[in-house]
């Protein structure tokens, strides 16, 4: 196999490899979403919440949901139902809010 067959080789390999890392960051999400509580009140994929004035979740844009989250837990955010959520959103690292934002936009 000559240098260039070799390096468009590597190329298919890296970007199966990427495609199969965000597979598992969304299946990561969507147990991190019922393992942390949100299933809870937002329904098991996000959709049905439990109360008229809890949000639908499922596809709204992850940068959103990040940054709402991120403000609860810091308490940049207090308003509405955040008393509510912020025990929720207390322990959960950054990583895991971006990896159930990644899960709740993709629904």
């Amino acid at each position: 196999m000559n240098n260039r067959y070799l390096n468009i080789f590597k190329v298919l390999l890296f970007i199966t490899a990427v495609a199969a890392a965000g597979n598992v960051l969304a299946a990561d999400g969507q147990t991190l979403y019922t393992q942390k509580g949100c299933v809870a009140c937002h329904g098991k994929d996000g959709k049905a919440p439990i109360m008229p004035n809890y949000p639908k979740l499922a596809g709204q844009n992850k940068a959103y949901l990040l940054e709402q989250m991120k403000d609860i837990k810091s308490g940049k955010r207090d308003n509405g139902q955040t008393a509510v959520m912020k025990p929720m959103v207390a322990k959960v690292s950054d990583d895991d809010l971006e990896a159930i934002a990644t899960f709740l936009s993709g629904q």
